[in-house]
Order: structure tokens, then C-alpha cells, then sequence
């Protein structure tokens, strides 16, 4: 079952809203592909497609064949392993793929995602991810009206100095393993998150060569993988108190605190709240520049990049009442925004 635009599960254990907003990637939106399956609670990932087309076809199918079967088939249901078996079976798949295509389209080696994925199972919380998309909880303080924001996820991006301390100690042979490049750190000067799916040039020495793009090539000597396709993953029983949960691509989070973030959405009706969030951003965006609001929405999607990234963003309401009795419904449900159609 696809639910039309704006579609809510509202009798199931949670219900969502679903926005995006293309940007610095071209004509493709960073991509959230949703499997909610009601007995178990809800598998969230999130593939942003930071090479434009080249990921949407290939990458799309990988998620509901990989993630759903790894997590659903274990005898003790939804563990960490299973969410790890998932991201590594991706991993692999997306490899077959670049080899397979290796001679008609050698650009498939230089294409990768971030990833970003929940699951609810048994009022757990379970978050992975790759790269610098976020997670980030709202939590009601007390009788109060106010809302605490929690981050879930660990970002791997070459800003953060842990991420940096973290990759040179793989390689401490390599002086140029992380490059300060107009005042953005990237690992050897190209790319900077350390953890994706995809990017085989960067992880595989037999795609570090002719005929990829030339900007992509390393030609000093490396030790191969430089970066890795393991997911940080945290869990966390649910509380109460857990409201609503914010998945969200980096685009969102360079103009919004977390803070800010659950603040807008819990201030506000439930409908509407992904897109009142894009739009925050976008306000931002224009404010940074010294622009108004309504001429950033009428710059050419071509150069957006110089204004802000890609914004992608779902908010998944909780029903803790319903979890609490443990309410089973039928088949998984795909979800998709009005963007998409």
C-alpha cells in the first residue's frame, strides 16, 4: 500500500511527515526511502544521493531488499548485528554493482551515500548511521509545554576533530589523509564524510584508476579501505516522555540547533511539520546571505549549492499508548512524499 501525498498512519504506533528540498546535489533531493511494518515498529532508511542521478537507480532498491530482510529475519528480532548485517549486505550489493558496471559506467565507482536508519522494536530505539545525516529525539520536560532535544546519531564528517584524530590513526603514514581545503576539512582532499555506502575509489584500490574523473584519482601511494562502510548504532528504551523523533539530512542541520529544530515541531500542529522545518532552514539560508526568502526559492536548482545543500527531512510522531499494548497491523507501508510524485 502507498499512501498519497501527506499520508499519516494514524491508527498504527507512530505517524510521520515527510518533506524535501533539492539543493547543491542538482535535480535530485537527498533520497528517504520509508518501510513502516506496524508489529515490529518502524526501519527508517535514509540515502542522500551526493553524486545526483548516478545513485537514485542503482541505490533506490537496495533498501527495502537488504535492510528490511536483515533486520526482520533474525530468531531474536531486531538487534544491532542485524542492523550491522544489513548495512554490510548493502555495502556488498552496491559493490557488485560497481564491478558489474565497471566497463559502461566507471562514474558508479566514484557514487556514494549516507545512510540513516530507525528501528522500534519492543519500545527500543534503535539508530544507525553513516556519514553526517542526524537523528535527533524531542523529549517533553516534565508538565513544563517545553521540549529537550536529544541527538541519536554519531556524524562522520572530517569537521569534527574526533573524525579527524580517528582517520589519521588508520593511517599514520599518510601526511594528506585529512586536507584543510578553503577552510573545509576533507579526507585527502576530496570527500568529507569517513563512513558511506558506495564510494569505491575510496575504499578499493582496482577503482583508484583510469577512467574515473581525474578530480576523484589518488595518485600518491594508500593503504586501502580509507573509508568504511560501518554504521555507528546506539539503542535506547523509550520513554514516556519521547515525543517525536527528527531524521534529517546535513542540509537541515547547518542552519538549525537540534534545539531549534524540536522546538519548531513540538510549537506547532503535527501536519505540515517536515516542510515547516525546510522551510526554517531556507529563511536561515536567505537571512546568511543577506537575501529574502522568496528570491532563494527562485534561484535556478543548478546553483543552488552556493546557497544551501540538499534538505531532506521525516518526523515520526510516537503513539506510546498504542506500544504499550502492543497493537499489531498488517503489512509494511511505504511511504513517500508529494516531491516524489
Amino acid at each position: 500500500m502507498v499512501p498519497g501525498p501527506g499520508a499519516v498512519r494514524r491508527g498504527g504506533l507512530l505517524h510521520g511527515r515527510r518533506a524535501g528540498q533539492p539543493g547543491a546535489r542538482g535535480p535530485e533531493p537527498d533520497r528517504v526511502r520509508a518501510l513502516w511494518h506496524l508489529r515490529r515498529g518502524v526501519r527508517r532508511p535514509r540515502w542522500p544521493g551526493r553524486r545526483s542521478l548516478r545513485l537514485r537507480s542503482p541505490l533506490s532498491p537496495l533498501p527495502r531488499c537488504y535492510v528490511y530482510a536483515e533486520i526482520s529475519s533474525g530468531p531474536q528480532g531486531v538487534t544491532s548485528d542485524g542492523i550491522q548485517r544489513a548495512f554490510l549486505a548493502t555495502e556488498e550489493g552496491f559493490m557488485a554493482l560497481v564491478s558489474q558496471l565497471w566497463n559502461s559506467r566507471p562514474d558508479m565507482a566514484t557514487a556514494g551515500s549516507c545512510c540513516l536508519v530507525g528501528v522500534i522494536s519492543q519500545r527500543t530505539l534503535y539508530v544507525a548511521n553513516l556519514g553526517d545525516s542526524r537523528a535527533v529525539l524531542g523529549r517533553k520536560v516534565g508538565n513544563t509545554g517545553e521540549i529537550a532535544a536529544i541527538q541519536l546519531s554519531t556524524e562522520h564528517n572530517a569537521n569534527m576533530a574526533d573524525v579527524r584524530q580517528e582517520i589519521k590513526a588508520q593511517h599514520p603514514d599518510d601526511p594528506q589523509i585529512v586536507v584543510l581545503k578553503h577552510g573545509v576539512w576533507r579526507i585527502k582532499g576530496i570527500i568529507q564524510v569517513s563512513r558511506s555506502i558506495g564510494d569505491a575509489y575510496m575504499k578499493h584500490a582496482q577503482y583508484n584508476r583510469e577512467p574515473i574523473n581525474a578530480k576523484f584519482r589518488i595518485s600518491e601511494p594508500t593503504s586501502m579501505p580509507i573509508l568504511s562502510a560501518d554504521p555507528s548504532i546506539i539503542s535506547q528504551h523509550l520513554q514516556p516522555s519521547d515525543s517525536f523523533i527528527i531524521f534529517a539530512s546535513d542540509g537541515l542541520w547547518e542552519h538549525l540547533t537540534n534545539q531549534q529544530a524540536v522546538e519548531i515541531v513540538n510549537n506547532h500542529p503535527h501536519a505540515g511539520s517536515a516542510k515547516r522545518l525546510i522551510k526554517a532552514a531556507l529563511h536561515e539560508a536567505a537571512r546568511k546571505r543577506e537575501m529574502r526568502y522568496s528570491d532563494l526559492k527562485r534561484i535556478d536548482k543548478k546553483v543552488r549549492r552556493h546557497f544551501h545543500d540538499d534538505i531532506t527531512v521525516i518526523v515520526i510522531f510516537l503513539n506510546h499508548d498504542l506500544m504499550a499494548r502492543g497493537h499489531a497491523y498488517g503489512p509494511p507501508l511505504s511511504v513517500r512524499s508529494a516531491l516524489e510524485h
